[in-house]
């Protein structure tokens, strides 16, 4: 008896052993056929070189078409997804083309029915348990059999199909947002950047473009907005002038968390024109709403009615969109603002703005500031350029005020310990061949003394005479007869 079960155990482990490997040829074999698939989807992109003309519409071609794909009821590849299949087969041939086997594989991959209501139980209990940490006290109690895995996913597709993962009105939240709008013009203003479209530089290349703007909380007005080529600290205060120029100083500037807005830069600017700078919190986009709405206007009714005139340069592309903001934003009624226009509630609110007074200079408030040590020879650098400085400041570190968006080698501000000093000018190294030191010569020539010192003091010495081109020999020939 004992022997006939025995015989019975070993013929269904065989069995089992023998589905296992049919099992696994089975899985090798839908993975080829895979692989061979994948292989013959990008096989005459393989033989084109990285980054041949063309490329990408052969890959875009291929996109649009069905295939019966191996082992899936999909009809139709994604344009990524071939890019990244033939980045594989670049890197590691046609073994790279192989799906990857199932980390699961040979374990059983439908939880177990006393499992599943321990997860459902643990998590009905404590709502405000994360995924991950039902998984900790599940197995923490010890009802995870041996072989079984848990990954989060799974569990969170079990917790979605029962309704544990979607927030009850009573479950707490510590995302408390509220409507708010200020009821004066010029208390809040918010900025933001928008991805704009591509424009011509230079009347050749074409560069993607940044709308950067400011929105009135109150009145939705724009101060002012700008398409720009880039999203960086220049290009953001170049815009932030404008607007103040235009609407004045708001009280609170609220804009978000990005390199721009975190430049000491625009701090120093806020600072010295007494506005508050606010930043939105990371990852909460709702705060700035308004603006973010504004920028689908933008998207909707002016976007789309650019012509190729208005692409042809950055120029004409601003005056499109200030003509747009000016003739149509500003005098179509809001509903924000109970049907009226932002030109009527500015006009309505706008008696406290504050404007800079006659005595602020706005184009020196906005130069950037760069600190550097003076070199032995007098020199800073800057952006690449050499300026000389005094020779006082040698060994001094200095503080430097520019225009960023001024002409390379533009005169700069030196300051040192809070005092101005002068304009730095660049070097001109061939002056500065016939400038006499500041000091006497360490190696006097003999007979160098003059008769009259008080010229030699004011008097920069005259270079020798050099050799004429005529007083030259000509030939080897002439040279001995010089001789």
């Amino acid at each position: 008896m004992n022997r006939r079960i025995g015989s019975c155990a070993t013929r269904e482990n065989g069995l089992a052993g023998t589905l296992r490997e049919e099992l696994s040829v089975i899985d090798d074999d839908q993975r080829q056929q895979t692989a061979l698939f994948r292989f013959g989807l990008i096989a005459d992109l393989v033989q084109l070189a990285p980054g041949t003309p063309g490329i990408y519409r052969l890959m875009a071609v291929k996109a649009d078409r069905e295939y019966r794909i191996p082992g899936s009821s999909r009809t139709r590849i994604a344009m990524d997804t071939i890019r990244d299949w033939l980045g594989l087969y670049r890197v590691g041939g046609f073994e790279a083309l192989l799906p990857k086997p199932r980390c699961d594989a040979g374990r059983p991959r439908v939880l177990p029915d006393a499992l599943v209501e321990s997860l459902l139980a643990i998590k009905e209990q404590h709502r405000g348990y994360s995924v991950r940490e039902v998984i900790r006290q599940v197995q923490a109690l010890g009802h995870v059999p041996a072989g079984i895995a848990l990954p989060p996913s799974s569990v969170h597709r079990l917790f979605s199909r029962h309704g544990l993962m979607q927030k009850t009105p009573e479950d707490p939240s510590d995302n408390d947002r509220r409507r708010f709008q200020f009821q004066k013009a010029g208390e809040l203003c918010m900025s933001d950047v928008m991805h704009g479209p591509g424009v011509i530089v230079a009347g050749k290349r074409k560069a993607k473009s940044y709308l950067i703007a400011f929105l009135d909380d109150a009145t939705r007005v724009i101060p002012y907005a700008a398409f720009a080529l880039s999203e960086n600290t220049e290009a953001f205060l170049g815009v932030f002038k404008q607007a103040l120029m235009r609407r004045g100083l708001p009280t609170r500037l609220y804009v978000d968390n990005g390199s721009a807005y975190r430049s000491r830069q625009l701090e120093l600017v806020c600072a010295k024109l007494g506005i508050t700078l606010i930043h939105a919190r990371a990852y909460q986009p709702q705060g700035k709403g308004k603006i973010e709405r504004w920028f689908r206007t933008v998207r909707t009714q002016l976007l789309p009615t650019l012509t190729a005139q208005d692409l042809s340069s950055l120029e004409s592309l601003n005056r499109r969109l200030w003509g747009y903001v000016e003739g149509e934003y500003h005098q179509s009624p809001h509903r924000g603002l109970a049907g009226r226009t932002p030109y009527d509630s500015w006009s309505m609110t706008a008696d406290e703005v504050r404007y800079p007074s006659a005595d602020t200079d706005l184009d020196e408030i906005f130069l950037f500031e760069a600190k550097r040590k003076v070199q032995r020879d007098r020199t800073v650098s800057l952006d690449g350029v050499l300026y000389e400085l005094d020779a006082a400041l040698v060994n001094e570190t200095v503080l430097l005020r520019y225009d960023p968006g001024g002409r390379r080698g533009q005169p700069l501000k030196v300051w040192c310990k809070g005092r101005f000093i002068h304009e730095a000018k660049p070097v001109d190294a061939y002056a500065n061949c016939f400038v006499k030191r500041n000091r006497p010569s360490q190696n006097p020539q003999p007979g160098a003394a003059t008769a009259v010192p008080e010229m030699a003091a004011n008097t920069a010495p005259t270079p020798l005479p050099g050799l004429r081109l005529a007083d030259m020999p000509a030939t080897d020939k002439d040279l001995k007869e010089a001789r």
